[in-house]
Order: C-alpha cells, then sequence, then structure tokens
C-alpha cells in the first residue's frame, strides 16, 4: 500500500454513521476494497506517522529533555539553526552532545 498523508482532522470534522464493512462494499481512491483489515492497517499507520522519526531505534520513543531559556537566547538559536539549515532542536541536541563528549574526554 503506498504511502499517504493522513488527512487533517478537527473538532469541526464531520463523522459519518459507521458502516458493517462486510456487506458494504467500500473503494479506496485507488480501488482497493476497504476491509476491516485494511482499516486496520491505514490506523497502524496513522498511528506510527505521528510525531518526529525516532531517534531511538524503529517502534522506540525518544527520550525527551525540554528546559527554558531567555527569549534572547531562543532568537539566536533559532538564527543559527536556520542560517545552517537545521532546527532548534538538532542545533540544541548536537549542542549537548559536544558538551558531553568533552566532560568525557576530560574525565
Amino acid at each position: 500500500m503506498p504511502k499517504r498523508k493522513p488527512p487533517r482532522i478537527t473538532t469541526e470534522t464531520p463523522i459519518g454513521a459507521d458502516v458493517d464493512l462486510e456487506r458494504e462494499d467500500i473503494r479506496l481512491a485507488g480501488g482497493t476494497r476497504l476491509t476491516e483489515d485494511v482499516a486496520a492497517q491505514i490506523a497502524e499507520e496513522a498511528i506510527r506517522s505521528v510525531g518526529r522519526p525516532s531517534l531511538s531505534g524503529a517502534r522506540q520513543r525518544s527520550p525527551q529533555i525540554a528546559f527554558r531559556v531567555p527569549p534572547a537566547v531562543r532568537d539566536q538559536a533559532a538564527e543559527v539553526a536556520a542560517r545552517e539549515g537545521k532546527t532548534v532542536s538538532e542545533l540544541a541536541r548536537e549542542a549537548l552532545e559536544e558538551r558531553l563528549a568533552a566532560a568525557r574526554r576530560a574525565s
């Protein structure tokens, strides 16, 4: 099944009546019949595709570290990250990794 981008669902999205996939012939855009198995596969793909790719390996949630900084530091980080074609998270991750490597070398 080709990779699909799930539709944007909001509180305003209308929800239709339930259907009996055993009795009704519902077809997807490509012509494939929607069965319980196909629906489960689509749901699994949608759940897996939420969020960023794991840094810990397939199907593992990456741990997160959150901390506060002054607005000026956040602004500078955003500028440097944009200039280097990175996200602020990538920039922060690299800085932390470099600091930890320096600490290992010093001990």
